[in-house]
């Protein structure tokens, strides 16, 4: 029995592979590698010393993902898959829309084809829009959603709870990511987007490195504390050890729908963020402020307690971890 894991090569789904492999899981991963790497698999492997199989090929592809499920005795999806930027997707909605809640409607039709109903569905506290107080729970409002990334999660969301009325034997965890930074301590895998990165801490990162040349943080004139945006920064391998919480919550309790906020219930400003990097790594970064961005909300963080009572699960690593992570992460990129 494996777990099939949908962009298993990119950020959040290469370090989750390492946590269930390292589990004793079997896994498959499918990626066709539109934000990350081949390299990521040979690192998990490297990591883990473990092995497992792989599809190069897009989860829109209904075909290629009947023959996953044919050649494997799938008992599990984590869908990591999906375009993930805020501020492209303003620029880019129909692209959003195509691939995200075209592509988890493939995959749910074809996991209900080959009986397979458990499935762990990476949602973000995007859904919240502009909540009206801090810390946000699950019994926040969702809605209101202030960008089209956002707004698929959002649908899925939706999505996932019609089918779950509609045959209540599926079993299904909501996880809703707040803003996922560092890297494994490895250095193996971390953060690794194409082109230009949309995230601060692999731009801050590629900026204390001198490959560009500095950050722009976007607003600062926010109702925050110095003006720049607040969020609630999670260090990947604690979000990677969540999904495992949340793989064993379901096959626990065998069918029903859960939600959980998977942050750290702290909030901190970008320039803080800034000035942690820096401290953490000794590295100066250059910034400018530039205008806000599309999309953007002024604070963001949750209450991860509903996480800890239920999942047994709470984040263990700091801002130190996760700017000295990065930055080793970066330093090891650069030297292969």
């Amino acid at each position: 029995m494996a777990i099939l894991l949908p962009g298993g090569a990119g950020f959040i789904g290469s370090h989750t592979a390492v946590e269930l492999l390292n589990k004793g899981r079997e896994i498959v991963i499918i990626d066709n590698f539109s934000n990350s790497t081949p390299q990521a698999l040979e690192s998990i492997k490297k990591i883990t010393g473990k092995d497992f199989k792989f599809y190069e090929m897009d989860y829109l592809d209904r075909e290629k993902l009947e023959k996953v499920f044919k050649e494997n005795d799938i008992e599990a999806v984590m869908n990591f898959a999906g375009y993930k930027a805020v501020g492209e997707s303003v620029q880019k909605p129909i692209e959003y829309y195509q691939n995200n809640i075209s592509g988890a409607l493939v995959l749910l039709d074809t996991m209900r084809k080959y009986g397979c109903k458990k499935f762990i569905f990476s949602s973000s506290a995007t859904v919240y829009g502009e909540p009206e107080k801090m810390p946000i729970t699950e019994d926040t409002p969702t809605g209101g959603t202030t960008n089209p990334y956002g707004t698929t999660k959002l649908f899925i969301e939706q999505i996932l709870k019609d089918v779950y009325k509609s045959d209540n034997t599926w079993d299904i965890c909501i996880l809703r990511y707040f803003n996922p930074v560092g890297a494994h301590e490895s250095g193996l895998i971390g953060e690794e987007p194409k082109g230009i990165p949309n995230n601060l801490m692999p731009y801050v990162a590629r900026v204390a490195a001198g490959t560009l040349k500095e950050l722009s943080v976007f607003g600062n004139d926010y109702n925050t504390p110095d003006g720049t945006g607040v969020r609630d920064y999670i260090h990947v391998v604690d979000l990677a050890k969540g999904h495992i919480k949340a793989l064993e919550k379901l096959e626990k309790e065998q069918e029903g729908l859960y939600i959980y906020n998977l942050g750290t219930g702290h909030g901190v400003s970008v320039l803080d963020m800034v000035k942690g990097f820096e401290k953490a790594t000794g590295k100066e970064v250059p910034y400018k402020i530039a205008p806000r961005r599309p999309g953007d909300i002024a604070t963001c963080y949750a209450d991860p307690t509903k996480a800890k009572e239920e999942l047994g699960w709470t984040a263990e690593k700091n801002i130190d971890d996760m700017c000295k992570d990065s930055w080793n992460y970066i330093e090891k990129s650069q030297n292969r």
